[in-house]
């Protein structure tokens, strides 16, 4: 201050620079101020600047993570995972590169917020088992749920899903649409068909057959027929029908109707459109029908050619009774088959109830059409009526998804069993065996691994151990409370019993698992009843009451759920549950562990944050 007071005074003393002490005194001050203000605000500054730091860092650190997470729920839920992946969100962005190792998958992402990066690397295994990631998947033949059932989960269906009489879904309902419409077979060269085949015209004629077999499994849309008329015959019944010997037999697939209104006195596409749109499956000869009323002088005329289409044949005969070659020998009608293009439904009563996730949670309704019923969560549809709320269009239709299990899967089994050898006589069987057929009337049975030759019937008072996977090449059925279960050797892994014809378990019977948490004993048939030859009026699987700890597999033909069944999972190309059904999803199925046989879900084996 005396420096401060000397100077002043300095500069005060003469009149002329008063002014410029003041101007002085008045610089010093501001000085001052500035750097108090500077010491309080920089330090404030940069706490901000860490603070916006720290939160790039975490949202770069958060959407690299979710990246990953990304990828590992397209690996198990049979998504595409390509070499790069990318994702964006609330202005954040991440990259991932994909690489696989020795049946690894690594997968190393890099998030970026206002250029603060973090990077995560993880590497997914896959487990041994496999993954059911629903309480209930249906095929293209659709889902009915009717008379007071319940699915304590979530239900996957790549076709229609109907649901009344009080019925409901504790989780999602998703109901996809089939594939794109495609002809998938046709045979319509050269453009004026060589040769004429007159059907409708006598009782030798009275129909047309045409065999043919898909390419892919996909509902059946439409047919077209390349078909003139002479004067004015009847409307004909065109039917898809299974195949009897190399002539079409009587089990009914789909039908439709060729209007006699639209074909005309020459040739011309005609099309007929099929009721149901069944799913048919390749390597499966079908024959289209057309069963017309006979008249001598008011029939059709089908454009043909030979040598052509190589995987049918044509006949004329009558519907249900007999069929003969026809004139040319070697001649296909001309026909082109249409597949997919359907879309999909979730119609009827409440079908769709809450679903907790943590401690909150709604169960979400997807389809095209949703129809009725109430819906806790979100309703994505396109269109819709008589809904609690209106459809959120922002998703597309659900695309279908694959079955858990391959043939390649089923093979494995297959060969597992047939390592085993041959199970024979009443000492494995207890109770009888004769012509390959097992039989167990009381308790101590116990086999496995090994294959069956013919039918396994188990009877009320009989219990069966499995001990390894068993393979039945002839049916299944478990009557009158009746009872296979795994071995306690199994601890908490699952066990393997598979069949090629169809199977029938009721009045109580029970299946199950080794007893501990976790081990489930899976039933599955490769049958496509009632949709083949051979199926005597069953479907590929009949559940009647019973059941257990057990997943049930029809993934081929029909399931038939009645009667107060209890199941932990159930897949197949169609399924009706009805009478009090409950199939109650464990959370354990999606990694679902095998004693041996094909692998399972994704899971991490190692997670690291490399920046």
């Amino acid at each position: 201050m005396r420096i401060l007071d000397f100077k002043l005074k300095g500069f005060a003393s003469p009149a002329g620079n008063r002014g410029q002490a003041m101007l002085l005194a008045v610089v010093f001050f501001l000085f001052i101020s500035l750097t108090i203000i500077l010491g309080i605000t920089v330090p404030v500054v940069n706490h901000i600047k860490n603070v916006t730091i720290s939160n790039n860092s975490k949202q770069s650190f958060i959407i690299a993570e979710a990246l990953n997470e990304d990828a590992l729920y397209r690996l198990n839920h049979n998504k595409n995972l390509s070499s790069s992946l990318s994702l964006a969100l609330n202005g954040a962005t991440a990259s991932a590169a994909v690489t696989t190792s020795s049946g690894a998958k690594q997968i190393i992402s890099q998030g970026a917020d206002n250029h603060i990066n973090r990077s995560v690397s993880t590497t997914f295994t896959q487990g041994q088992g496999v993954a059911f990631n629903y309480g209930v998947q249906v095929g293209q033949g659709g889902f009915t749920l009717m008379g007071g059932s319940s699915i304590n989960g979530n239900v996957y269906s790549n076709g229609d899903i109907v649901a009344t009489d009080g019925s409901s879904i504790t989780g999602s309902a998703v109901a996809a649409d089939s594939a794109a419409l495609n002809a998938d077979q046709n045979n319509n060269s050269p453009s004026t068909p060589p040769y004429n085949i007159s059907f409708a015209s006598s009782s030798a004629n009275q129909d047309i057959a045409q065999a043919f077999q898909v390419s892919t499994s996909s509902p059946v849309n439409k047919i077209l027929f390349y078909v003139k008329k002479v004067s004015t015959p009847s409307d004909a019944t065109v039917r898809i029908v299974s195949d009897n010997g190399g002539s079409p037999g009587t089990t009914v697939i789909d039908s439709g109707t060729l209007s006699a209104s639209q074909v005309t006195t020459s040739y011309s596409w005609v099309t007929v459109t099929f009721s149901s749109n069944a799913v048919l499956f390749p390597n499966t000869t079908y024959w289209v029908v057309i069963d017309a009323a006979s008249n001598a002088s008011k029939y059709y005329v089908l454009g043909a050619n030979t040598n052509t289409y190589t995987i049918g044949s044509l006949k004329l005969g009558t519907y249900g009774g007999s069929w003969n070659t026809v004139s040319p020998s070697g001649a296909d009608g001309y026909f082109t088959l249409y597949l997919g293009g359907v879309t999909s439904t979730i119609g009827g009563g409440s079908y769709v109830g809450a679903i907790n996730v943590g401690s909150a949670g709604v169960g979400d309704a997807w389809a095209y059409d949703v129809e009725g019923g109430s819906v806790a969560g979100h309703l994505y549809c396109q269109i819709g009526h008589n809904n609690n709320k209106a459809c959120d269009t922002s998703r597309g239709d659900p695309s279908p998804v694959s079955f858990p299990i391959s043939d390649g899967n089923i093979q494995e089994w297959k060969d597992e069993a047939d390592g085993g050898g041959i199970i024979t006589g009443a000492t494995n069987c207890h109770g009888g065996y004769t012509g390959g057929n097992c039989i167990v009337d009381y308790a101590g049975a116990t086999f496995g691994p090994g294959k069956i030759t013919g039918n396994l019937t188990v009877n009320g008072g009989g219990t069966l151990t499995l001990t390894g996977t068993v393979w039945v090449q002839g049916t299944i059925t478990v009557t009158g409370g009746g009872a296979i279960r795994l071995s306690s050797s199994y601890g908490s892994s699952g066990g393997v019993l598979l069949t090629d014809g169809w199977v029938d378990l009721s009045g109580g019977g029970q299946l199950t698992g080794s007893g501990s948490s976790g081990s489930y004993l899976l039933l599955l048939t490769t049958s496509q009843c009632p949709n083949s030859g051979s199926c005597s009026g069953h479907n590929a699987m009949d559940v009647t009451g019973g059941a257990g700890a057990v997943i049930l597999n029809a993934q081929n033909g029909v399931m038939s759920l009645a009667g107060g069944v209890n199941a932990n999972e159930a897949t197949a190309y169609k399924i009706s549950a009805v009478g009090g059904t409950t199939v109650t999803y464990q959370s354990g199925l999606a990694n679902q562990n095998f004693s041996s046989g094909p692998s399972g879900a994704w899971n991490v084996s190692s997670w690291q944050q490399t920046l």
